[in-house]
């Protein structure tokens, strides 16, 4: 372009988080102006003594049992009968945790200030590059972008928009090249298309684009000479490359619910085989080398809710379906393009989406399934540990103000290695188990004022159970069979009193402590009006910084039905009282506002992204050890442009690479394709990308 683009202001922030109205409106359909989901009046179970809670159970580093994908470790060999037959090279083999960089945790890079700067920034010593930007290649031949002739067709073989989730798989021996896999979690036509002006106005055409542009991508990449540095294989057959989208790409139901009432419809009879997956957010990278997806806001792309019956209307407004009005404001309409968005005429097509997706990058032929053992609701991810007894035990978060909590423990066992054998037990471990919600006790009830201060025993702390809601085909829910607690699992969680959470999103394992972190990213709701008050898990009112939540199994056994809980860290500014930061001097400390992903390095530092700053700044990327002296020392390692969210991380097992994918850059109220708020990463419009960090003289990320 011969000129610059005007950059708009930073305006249009909505009031309860740093996000834009825009944002709001295409990420989420406005959750936050809508009425809580959740009507329940669950309470905790009780104001335990703090007698009762102990730090039992923590596990040291050889003691897991669970497994961790490395690049420099040793790789299966062959390819196995389950795999289609362009799947030539040899798959990930898992490496046994605590294998560290000599860093002992400590983070000694400087951390670079709040800002909100239309640039991508990292710390003194490191670089960074884009690895794959929307409009890309994926499939190889796909067209060249053109932003003035978009279409369906070439946007499924494209990288999709507003990436989100990012793993990255080892492919081969050599450690020099991977599989990235990412989330497309939902797309702005305002951004996308040249003269927009209301979704009533777009093409049919412009539809079927945006449908293709959700989904997900696989792709290959390689090491750039010996550098942490990253690329696309832009030569050859690259076999594994795939899209899979909302409009066109067939999925396998498992589990329980397959072909329950509640999945069928006229166009899958069988209740089997439902199409495309929607608003994928985070996932994770399971120890047999597939990726799990979370449908998350799936409720924005229905209509026809006014026609439900009025069972149907109670059980979709749980899930934030409007069933008010045939079109709810700012629709997408794609049952323009695609009837079974119409509700009135498929009553059971939302019931297809809010699950837990398992993509085998492996074998690009391969249906991706919709695990319906896991539950259904606004499933941010999932993360995978392998239990003492072998066992897999997936930990996930609803991600609404007030939802809740919950686990799967499969029934069948990891089998390490290889061997067809194994890798057929292992790619159906998560098709059946238990599914189980948290349900929290507290030390300190009666000192929780709502303002975030500490309660006399210095720390935000119970202990919990997790409450069985489903094992198989027999429902432990009153009045709800099997099939109803794994379809309208909110409703089962409602039945037993689980414990409200503020919007509880990404949950992962630590490989090296055997503890379980969530970021509960914010809940200006909580305390307001007649939503539930503070309580010593979620300990401020009008909750707009959000904070860290830490759960320890008893004795280490991550399938145990109880746990202790802690907050480590209480998010926002430092110099407010109303935030902590695991006790650290926080003076020493950046200041960070709703957490969204978290991931962890190979010595477990914690690495923590963020959503919506409420602080004013740019969105980032912060670490902080969460063990030893150094607990609570929290800095931040990077900052996204303006008006993006900092979303993955991945930070790769030889720790000199970290991923992240810059979502929704210039997505302010007021930006369009002729007027951008952002010009990251080309100069032009903002585009959604992948961006590796490294660092210059090659040691370790954040060492």
């Amino acid at each position: 372009m011969s000129e610059r683009p005007r950059l708009l202001p930073l305006i249009g922030q909505t009031g309860h988080s740093g996000r834009s109205a825009m944002t709001c409106l295409y990420r989420c359909g406005n959750a936050c102006d809508h009425p809580v989901p959740n009507e329940s009046e669950n309470e905790y179970f009780g104001d335990l003594v703090s007698g009762e809670v102990s730090r039992r159970g923590v596990m040291r580093a050889g003691a897991i049992g669970a497994m961790v994908l490395g690049f420099s470790g040793a790789v299966a060999a062959g390819a196995t009968p389950a795999m289609a037959a362009p799947v030539a090279e040899t798959l990930p083999t898992t490496r046994k945790p605590g294998n560290g960089n000599g860093t002992k945790g400590k983070l000694d890079f400087k951390p670079i200030p709040p800002n909100t700067l239309d640039s991508f920034v990292v710390p003194n010593g490191y670089d960074h590059s884009v690895v794959i930007k929307w409009g890309d290649e994926v499939v190889p031949g796909a067209p060249g972008f053109d932003l003035a002739k978009q279409t369906g067709k070439a946007q499924s073989k494209q990288f999709g928009y507003n990436n989100d989730f990012v793993g990255v798989i080892p492919l081969g021996r050599g450690g020099d090249k991977a599989l990235l896999v990412v989330n497309h979690e939902y797309t702005n036509e305002n951004l996308m298309f040249p003269g927009f002006t209301t979704l009533d106005a777009l093409s049919t055409e412009q539809i079927k684009v945006a449908m293709a542009a959700h989904g997900l991508s696989v792709v290959e990449i390689e090491r750039v000479e010996e550098t942490g540095e990253w690329a696309v294989v832009d030569r050859g057959r690259r076999s594994y490359n795939r899209r899979i989208t909302a409009s066109e790409t067939q999925f396998q139901f498992t589990g329980p619910a397959t072909g329950s009432a509640w999945l069928k419809t006229a166009a899958d009879p069988r209740g089997t085989t439902p199409i495309g997956t929607l608003n994928n957010c985070a996932g994770g990278v399971t120890p047999w080398g597939t990726v799990l997806s979370g449908e998350e806001n799936f409720n924005q792309y229905f209509v026809g809710g006014d026609a439900l019956s009025a069972d149907l209307k109670t059980r979709y407004g749980r899930y934030g379906i409007s069933t008010s009005a045939r079109y709810p404001a700012d629709s997408r309409k794609w049952d323009r393009v695609q009837e079974r968005f119409d509700l009135a005429k498929h009553p059971n097509e939302g019931h297809r989406f809010g699950w837990i997706v398992e993509v085998d990058p492996f074998d690009p032929e391969s249906k991706p399934r919709k695990h319906t053992a896991m539950g259904r609701f606004k499933h941010e991810g999932a993360n995978v540990i392998v239990a003492k007894n072998g066992k897999v035990v997936a930990y996930m978060g609803d991600d609404e103000r007030f939802d809740y909590l919950y686990k799967f423990v499969s029934d069948k066992k990891y089998i390490a290695g290889d061997s067809s054998y194994a890798r057929k037990n292992n790619l159906s471990l998560l098709e059946s188990g238990t599914l189980y919600v948290a349900k929290l006790g507290y030390t300190s009830a009666g000192e929780i004022d709502g303002s975030g201060k500490l309660p006399s025993d210095g720390a935000f702390d119970g202990a919990g159970k997790w409450i069985k809601l489903v094992s198989g085909n027999k429902s432990f829910v009153d009045g709800m069979t099997a099939a109803d607690v794994l379809v309208f699992t909110r409703l089962a969680g409602d039945k037993v009193g689980a414990t409200k959470m503020d919007r509880p999103e990404d949950v992962q394992p630590s490989l090296i402590t055997g503890k379980i972190y969530a970021a509960l990213t914010n809940n200006t709701n909580r305390g307001v009006g007649t939503n539930a008050p503070a309580d010593e898990a979620n300990p401020r009112n009008a909750n707009k910084h959000g904070h860290i939540f830490e759960i320890t199994e008893d004795k280490g056994d991550h399938t145990s039905e109880s746990f202790t809980w802690a907050v480590p860290i209480v998010c926002g500014d430092p110099a407010d009282p109303a935030t902590f930061f695991a006790g650290y001097d926080k003076t020493k400390v950046s200041p960070i506002s709703c957490p969204d992903n978290v991931a962890f390095d190979s010595t477990g530092n914690l690495w923590v992204s963020t959503d919506g700053n409420a602080l004013g700044s740019n969105d980032g990327l912060f670490a902080t050890p969460i063990e030893g002296p150094e607990k609570g020392h929290l800095k931040q390692f990077l900052t996204v442009p303006r008006g993006a969210e900092t979303c993955g991380p991945f930070i790769t097992e030889d720790d000199k690479s970290v991923f992240v994918a810059v979502q929704h850059p210039g997505e302010l109220t007021g930006a369009s394709v002729e007027n951008p708020a952002s010009n990251w990463p080309d100069g032009d419009i903002a585009k959604p990308g992948v961006v590796v960090t490294w660092r210059r003289d090659g040691g370790f990320i954040g060492a």
